[in-house]
């Protein structure tokens, strides 16, 4: 919990000066690469993120990734600034936080949609302008079948969920005939 309220406020910080600069879109996409080289590293993971080797060499390393990967100056020093209060750790939580505070910011969000049997398009586009309709927000469909939900499909769009499954509805029913 204390790790992921941390990111938010690094998130929020990083974001209110990237808005001011007008570059949130180019930072969203460095973070995501530096996000995606350190997954797919365990040598770079081991040097950046282990506190037992010195700062100044974790930010040359740092340095040398970031040139390669042509990142601005704004992450490079926010990426220095995370090394020195030990936060480097918390990169993929900040750029989570980051991308969701660019995505409230351009009024998309993304819907988890869990659905009993695969969508046909024709019913992907009636559901993501429904869901649009509902959050007045653009929405971007994610969506997974599981065939324990029997039938219908449960979106979740932020904190809210929209169940209309067939399993939902036998459990209510169920709940209300042993109630009765």
């Amino acid at each position: 919990m204390a790790r992921s309220a941390a990111a938010r406020r690094y998130a929020k910080a990083l974001f209110a000066i990237a808005r001011q600069r007008d570059c949130v879109a180019q930072l969203r996409g460095e973070l995501s690469s530096l996000r995606e080289l350190l997954a797919q590293s365990p040598a770079l993971r081991e040097v950046l993120l282990q506190p037992l080797h010195p700062a100044a060499a974790r930010r040359a390393v740092l340095n040398g990734v970031a040139g390669r990967l042509q990142s601005s100056a704004l992450l490079r020093d926010f990426c220095a600034y995370l090394i020195d209060r030990r936060r480097l750790i918390d990169l993929a939580a900040v750029a989570d936080a980051f991308a969701q505070l660019a995505e409230d910011a351009a009024g998309r969000c993304t819907a988890q949609v869990t659905s009993a049997a695969p969508l046909s398009q024709a019913q992907q586009e009636r559901l993501r302008a429904a869901l649009s309709a509902r959050t007045g927000r653009q929405v971007t469909l994610e969506i997974e079948v599981d065939d324990a939900l029997i039938g219908g499909l449960v979106a979740q769009v932020g904190d809210s969920v929209f169940d209309g499954s067939l399993r939902t509805r036998l459990q209510r029913l169920r709940a209300g005939l042993a109630g009765a």
